[in-house]
């Protein structure tokens, strides 16, 4: 699976309702987006290290296509986090993971990154890793959770994805 853009860009007001709608609420931090879908909506954002109050926001990459994060939701329901800290082979990769997060968050802890010994969130690390361009993680997950872009875009009206990923 291949986002149809992954280099961050500041969002448009078009971009900011689509997040707003993809979320089910208005986003608490100023964001960039850092992947789009191959229909030009946001799927992945990259939360401002701070929320608008001045604390310090948990997840610095968040994943808003709804289909996405339906997916990965049942990965997860169906054990997939502890799987994946299960998966002597994916060690590297993770403890790798959790030094990138806690690097590009300044030092807060962010979701996915903390004990190393322990996964917080296949969506967090799904969205980490289409931010970065791919990666071992990304494909970890995407071969467990059947990824797929919907046939159409995930903003066109149903419920929000009901992620705090």
């Amino acid at each position: 699976m291949r986002a149809a853009a992954s280099s961050a860009s500041f969002p448009t007001p078009s971009d900011r309702e689509a997040v707003a709608a993809l979320l089910g609420r208005p986003p608490v931090t100023d964001f960039r987006v850092a992947v789009r879908c191959p229909h030009g909506a946001p799927a992945v954002i990259e939360n401002a290290p701070r929320d608008r109050a001045g604390r310090p926001f948990p997840t610095r990459d968040w994943l808003v296509c709804r289909r996405l994060v339906e997916a990965v939701s049942r990965l997860e329901a169906a054990g997939g986090v502890r799987a994946l800290e299960e998966d002597p082979a994916m060690r590297p990769a993770v403890l790798a993971a959790h030094r990138r997060h806690a690097a590009g968050h300044g030092g807060h802890r962010v979701a996915g990154a903390g004990d190393p010994a322990h996964v917080k969130c296949l969506h967090a690390h799904l969205a980490f890793a289409m931010a970065e361009g791919g990666g071992p993680i990304g494909d970890w997950i995407g071969a467990r959770a059947e990824l797929a872009w919907p046939e159409r875009c995930c903003r066109e009206g149903g419920e929000p994805a009901g992620s705090s990923r």
